[in-house]
């Protein structure tokens, strides 16, 4: 018998099990598909990562453990996992973006940059601000290799003596006083707790609680762009903008691939990631080529590649951590509604302490399941 089975190893599952593995326990993971896999949420080359986090101060402190663990990871790998290249956020002076930015900065005294549009364009001239805008910076923030951070986890989690099952899918999980058992297409497996973080398969794994889930399909593109001031590596920034059109985000050009962008805000509802097409959607792009011309002049309409995502929505846009009210041997992690990934790290530690200490040590009530059933 295992003492943890952690079921999902993208993004916070791979934390997961290397937290459980670094402690000493017997640990197992699976996953459906193979490590830094491209048909969840945790891929696409990059993730941004910031400080100044708008969707709730309270997020801060979780950021600033997941900040430590990142640099701590990328150093015992010797690899380059996070980068700072700074952020910059352009959005209307009273918004939800910009308001909640000074928040969180007021309240957790984050080093924050307000720029005017002229001093905007002389450091950063790939970027147009829109009319009126405010602009702030946030230096210590940039973006994590997406799919070497799960690698990274994974492979440390080996590494320490866990067990890593891939491409074998859960079929479903039975908890009782002793243990829980989990059944696979493969076969079954016992322990004595269990973490799920199935990304956009936790609605099915956990059904009995009837989380209203939704997930949501959406595009990554790069575009090409022959002007230095949009390569990393002369200095170029993560951006933010929120708009009259939606909220867009994107990369500086990162080893020649293209500067990246996307759209946080929108996307299609989907029933089934697994059957998903993944075709591409001419609004979207419409609307990401739109947003270029606008704020990005610099950057070709000349599309190198494009790739699909899922967002696992809550109701709140919050993610959702907290033990299974029936069995205490269950704890979860979902609903990481697109904002997720910089927190892998430090949700993973945190899902550890859950399961096998019975208390997480840093605060995270706001994330807990009965505020969604108190509405």
């Amino acid at each position: 018998m295992y003492d943890a089975i952690v079921i999902g190893t993208g993004g916070v599952g791979s934390a997961a099990l290397y937290h459980l593995a670094r402690r000493g326990f017997k640990v197992l993971g699976l996953d459906r598909f193979g490590p830094g896999h491209d048909q969840g949420s945790s891929h696409g080359q990059t993730r941004i990562i910031r400080l100044s986090y708008f969707e709730h101060p309270d997020y801060v402190p979780l950021l600033r453990d997941a900040y430590s663990l990142w640099d701590e990871l990328g150093e015992a790998r010797a690899e380059d996992l996070f980068h700072r290249t700074g952020l910059v956020y352009f959005g209307e002076p009273g918004g939800t973006v910009i308001q909640g930015l000074l928040a969180s900065a007021n309240k957790h005294a984050l080093e924050m940059q307000q720029l005017g549009e002229a001093e905007a364009v002389q450091l950063y001239p790939g970027y147009a601000a829109p009319p009126g805008a405010s602009i702030l910076y946030e230096e210590n923030a940039g973006y994590l290799r997406v799919e070497e951070c799960v690698r990274a986890h994974i492979e440390e989690a080996v590494r320490l003596g866990a067990e890593h099952r891939h491409c074998e899918s859960v079929i479903c999980w039975k908890a009782t006083d002793a243990s829980v058992s989990v059944l696979t297409d493969q076969g079954s497996y016992e322990a004595a707790r269990v973490i799920v973080t199935a990304g956009c398969w936790t609605k099915n794994l956990l059904d009995e609680l009837k989380i209203p889930l939704r997930i949501v399909r959406k595009h990554l593109h790069w575009f090409a762009s022959g002007q230095d001031h949009y390569r990393e590596d002369r200095g170029c920034p993560c951006f933010f903008y929120q708009t009259n059109g939606g909220m867009f985000y994107g990369f500086p050009d990162v080893d020649g691939g293209g500067v990246k962008v996307a759209e946080h805000s929108g996307g299609t509802e989907i029933w089934d990631p697994l059957g998903d097409g993944r075709e591409e959607e001419p609004e979207d792009t419409g609307r990401i080529k739109e947003f270029l011309s606008r704020y990005l002049p610099g950057v070709s309409m000349n599309r190198k590649r494009r790739e699909v995502c899922f967002y696992t929505m809550s109701p709140d846009e919050n993610f959702i951590v907290d033990r299974h009210p029936e069995y205490e041997s269950v704890v979860f992690a979902a609903g990481l509604s697109g904002h997720g990934f910089k927190f892998a790290s430090a949700l993973g530690k945190t899902l550890v302490e859950m399961a096998m200490d019975g208390k997480a040590k840093r605060e995270i009530g706001f994330l807990g399941l009965d505020r969604l059933r108190s509405k």
